[in-house]
């Protein structure tokens, strides 16, 4: 071999212990580079799990802020429920204060006038009675409460036979007389009438 082939030689195996040396370089540099990736995505998944721990806290204030808050109305209505309940009547029990005081005015009128004839008095106290009950019945109206109707045929639903008597004027089973008015609220029936019906 030559001298020149030998340089050659000797230049190529420099070569290429140079290119080993700059490969593991390389090589060691892309690794280290891998590792920094892989740290940076472990570092990002922590992050990940810190954000959505945080945001699972989050949730759970807002959930037990809104319980909160459903009981506390739950709570409220309920109250209402029970004072509505309450105080249903106390409306119906404002107009029955009318007739009282009418009827308390009949008697102070009776004591203020003892000393006028009995009849007057008489009529002063039916006078009385009759707007006393006039007054009653503004409040029934008021109130959605009505009188039973007792014209015609006898209805067990609504009426209460005590009596059967023989009547030219009416046919069988007609009411003749009426012993106690019945009374509706709304569409229930309060009281049934006391009626007597025809044979």
């Amino acid at each position: 071999m030559s001298e020149k082939q030998e340089e050659l030689n000797e230049e190529v195996d420099q070569n290429e212990e140079v290119q080993d040396e700059t490969t593991t370089e390389v090589l060691v540099e892309e690794e280290s580079t891998v590792e920094d990736a892989n740290a940076s995505k472990e570092l990002s998944a922590e992050e990940k799990i810190a954000q959505l721990e945080a945001q699972v806290k989050e949730a759970e204030d807002k959930y037990f802020r809104v319980h909160a808050d459903f009981e506390n109305i739950k709570k409220r209505l309920e109250k209402e429920k029970y004072q509505a309940i309450d105080y249903a009547s106390e409306k119906f029990a404002k107009d029955l204060i009318s007739p009282i005081d009418t009827l308390e005015m009949a008697l102070a009128a009776e004591e203020a006038a003892a000393d006028l004839p009995a009849e007057e008095l008489l009529s002063k106290l039916k006078e009385g009675v009759e707007l006393t009950i006039k007054n009653f019945y503004t409040a029934f109206e008021k109130h959605d409460i009505s009188i039973v109707e007792t014209d015609g045929e006898f209805d067990p639903n609504f009426h209460n036979a005590i009596m059967q008597v023989d009547s030219k004027d009416k046919n069988t089973g007609e009411i003749v007389l009426v012993m106690q008015k019945g009374y509706m609220f709304k569409d229930r029936l309060l009281r049934p009438s006391m009626v007597s019906i025809a044979n």
